[in-house]
């Protein structure tokens, strides 16, 4: 993290609001189309030993409804039978029931420690995924949304480990041949964390590319894991295979393979040796003495050493000056000496100028000696700090500048390590190009606005929520400012029971829903048909933003929640409701 470029989000003034009035609830109704489903959907509830806050978030919190970016108003979910269903709509007076497009070649119920089925479509034509019992597909879909063109076809099918959930996918073509690159999710089992709650969190970044010269078959060419402490807000892998980007509470780091830790130790071996000092030195308030040991073949007559009032230069035999260099100080160069002692060591004394003085380094730059302190000068330091310590929290409450008292620091004190942070992560050298700390910049969710993009994620801005594109490719703008939605940061803390939140694609409005029945709906402001006054200003109102709020006429908990420039998509256990939020013109 140390060579990290630490950036910031610089938001777009023209696209904040200072004047926003709030949303004035609005009456009118809004058509809810509602479908039955044949098979329930397949939910996998929390077993006894998912308990922690991560897999809550991480399974029990999670989206059984599967927006299909790449096709206007098409979702997908998968039902208790293993079959993934699909409903594209055009007409909402005309709709039909969910279809079958593909089913599961495994049975369900038959593993144990199972999760969610879970699936992310990488390109109009690719599709990945999980049956939620370890294994991974990949899937030619072709053209998706119609029945005539949209043949499910499994490609590459293979168990990777234990149970995981794809977070997300991507395809593109690399060196001449296709590949797509997976991020798998897991919440695992931590054997070494005593302290916390005994689990860590995997995300694990594989890539499968096709074979080449004619060999279509498709295998894993690379799979790279990083761990963490939390999961994550958002995950997600450019466009072009090369790098990674999340937006996490705590952080993560690469898990090096023991080969690759082999390969580390062989290049590190040669310049990262620990080597011993070249020479020993201690200070006394006079003079300061080197020892220096040599070599067995060295000899009185091989050594040259030249004094200079504030330099020094040793030389055995032609060699290079085995040290030379400024020193920290000026000494008396006429009154330093130096012996050859009988067990091949040289002892150089030299004679401090100023008297007192205490030198924190010997040569200025050179790091390859060792400064040795007598006990009598560490106990003297020592005792120099004292006034700086006490036993008691205030031992002189009239001082004027009290000691910190940590326990009164507030929120805002915290360090930056507690708050959530956004990286990116390079793919060939694994480590951290870019880092944001978020601070009190809340994460709130996430859209894909253009699918040959990464998903977008809206953020809290003071009592606005802001969405941001990554720009892979754009290393100085690579965090794009697109879109404010009024207050929704302020609006959206007072719903304790909010379970999800979306926004359309093309931004005009936003929305969340409650675990039962409730969907609050806020549109942006829109000019308005007929005029409005502000009675207390006495002015006129251009445009007014709306809330709408929707009750669904079932029991059942939501399940999943997906939003489109039209529609609101609303999955519960055994329906699927459709709630027209703008008209198609």
């Amino acid at each position: 993290m140390a060579g990290a470029a630490h950036c910031s989000l610089q938001a777009k003034r023209l696209l904040l609001d200072p004047k926003f009035e709030g949303y004035k609830l609005s009456l009118e109704p809004l058509a809810c189309y509602q479908l039955g489903l044949d098979a329930a959907v397949a939910e996998v509830q929390l077993r006894d030993d998912q308990y922690t806050l991560d897999h809550m978030r991480a399974f029990g919190m999670y989206n059984y409804l599967h927006l299909d970016s790449w096709y206007q108003d098409s979702v997908y979910y998968v039902d208790q039978s293993g079959r993934v269903m699909n409903l594209s709509v055009t007409l909402d007076t005309a709709l039909q029931k969910p279809r079958e497009v593909f089913r599961l070649p495994t049975d369900l119920t038959a593993c144990d420690n199972r999760l969610c089925a879970s699936m992310h479509f990488s390109s109009s034509t690719w599709v990945t995924l999980s049956d939620g019992t370890g294994r991974l597909y990949l899937i030619k879909s072709g053209k998706r949304g119609s029945s005539a063109s949209e043949k499910w076809e499994i490609v590459f099918n293979e168990e990777l480990g234990s149970p995981f959930i794809v977070a997300h996918s991507v395809s593109f073509v690399k060196s001449d041949a296709h590949s797509l690159a997976v991020l798998l999710l897991r919440v695992e089992k931590d054997e070494l964390d005593t302290k916390g709650s005994g689990f860590h969190v995997t995300l694990e970044w594989v890539t499968i590319a096709e074979g080449k010269e004619g060999d279509h078959r498709y295998e894993i060419i690379k799979r790279r894991v990083l761990q963490g402490k939390s999961v994550p807000h958002y995950a997600a892998v450019e466009p072009s295979g090369d790098g990674l980007m999340i937006v996490s509470h705590k952080p993560f780091t690469f898990m090096q393979s023991e080969s690759d830790k082999l390969e580390e130790n062989d290049d590190a071996k040669g310049p990262n040796e620990k080597k011993d000092p070249l020479y020993y030195w201690q200070q006394t308030e006079d003079d300061v003495t080197i020892t220096v040991h040599l070599p067995q073949d060295i000899t009185r007559d091989d050594i040259k050493i030249r004094f200079s009032p504030d330099n020094i230069c040793v030389t055995l035999k032609d060699q290079p000056p085995l040290m030379e260099g400024e020193l920290y100080s000026s000494v008396d160069h006429e009154s330093c000496t130096w012996i050859f002692r009988e067990d091949k060591s040289l002892e150089i004394s030299l004679i401090k100028k100023n008297e007192g003085c205490r030198w924190t380094e010997l040569i200025i730059g050179d790091t390859r000696g060792e400064f040795i302190m007598d006990p009598s000068q560490c106990s003297e330091i020592a005792e120099s700090l004292m006034h700086l310590t006490s036993e008691v929290m205030n031992p002189n409450p009239d001082k004027e500048k009290p000691p910190c008292n940590a326990q009164e620091l507030e929120e805002c004190d915290a360090f930056l390590e507690d708050g959530a942070s956004l990286c990116r992560f390079d793919g060939d050298s694994l480590k951290i190009t870019h880092i944001i700390n978020l601070g009190s910049n809340q994460y709130l969710f996430s859209v894909v606005v253009n699918p040959k993009e990464m998903p977008c994620f809206c953020l809290r801005h003071d009592v606005d929520a802001l969405l941001w594109q990554p720009h892979s490719d754009q290393p100085e703008n690579m965090w794009e400012h697109i879109a404010t939605f009024n207050a929704l940061g302020y609006v959206q803390a007072s719903k304790q029971d909010k379970k999800f939140m979306a926004c359309a694609p093309d931004y005009s409005y936003a929305a969340l829903c409650e675990c039962l029945r409730r969907v609050f709906i806020y549109r942006q402001p829109t000019p308005l048909a007929t005029v409005l006054y502000n009675r207390k200003e006495g002015r006129q109102v251009g445009q007014v933003a709306k809330q709408l709020v929707a009750t669904l006429e079932a029991n059942d908990p939501i399940l999943g929640f997906q939003a489109t420039s039209e529609r609101l998509f609303v999955l519960t256990t055994k329906t699927l409701f459709l709630i027209k939020v703008n008209s198609g013109n």
